[in-house]
């Protein structure tokens, strides 16, 4: 191998960031789309995720920390029995011990669920809706999917509409997460 070869490699090999331990940077995306904003306990967030929800037409990835909001539960169940591809990725914890989980009221009605106990929290509160399409959403904030999170505390919730490259990143890390978590079979 030529020295210069050898350079390159060496170069490549001591600049990488995984060698080091460190991850890729952050990414920058263009701002488009629409976006709607809601905060609880004054607002009803619940509402604008329902009406997201049943704006869906092909697939919804949910990745839950907590989720206990029946309202919420029923709108994905009611998206998977209308022919939408839904697909939860939960906390381990959280799913074995809260009181009124839906998480397996939604596995148990043909959602797809996956228990992430990889990490200490997987504390992700985002659902990505029909990347590829005109109707592309993601929903993300502090909003758990739980009655507490609607009445009792200071929570916000974001909806990007219209931002397709948004989506494909939330979808690349929604990927990454199933790869290590255990598929719930109901």
């Amino acid at each position: 191998m030529p020295n210069a070869c050898k350079l390159a490699l060496l170069a490549l090999l001591i600049f990488s960031p995984a060698i080091w331990g460190l991850q890729p940077a952050p990414q920058t995306v263009a701002a488009s789309g629409n976006m709607e904003v809601a905060f609880a306990p004054e607002q009803d967030v619940a509402a604008l995720v329902i009406k997201t929800i049943n704006m869906a037409h092909r697939q919804i990835l949910v990745q839950a920390y907590s989720f206990t909001h029946k309202g919420i539960a029923q709108a994905l169940i009611a998206a998977q029995q209308r022919g939408v591809d839904v697909r939860l990725i939960a906390d381990g914890a959280q799913t074995d011990h809260l009181k009124g989980e839906k998480v397996s009221t939604m596995a148990q009605s043909g959602v797809q669920v996956w228990i992430d106990t990889q990490h200490q929290n997987a504390h992700n509160k985002v659902m990505v809706i029909d990347v590829d399409t005109p109707q592309v959403a993601v929903i993300t904030g502090s909003y758990n999917f739980t009655y507490a999170a609607q009445y009792y505390n200071a929570e916000n919730l974001l909806v990007i509409h219209g931002n397709n490259e948004l989506a494909q990143l939330y979808k690349t890390n929604w990927l990454r997460h199933q790869a290590h978590a255990q598929k719930l079979s109901h």
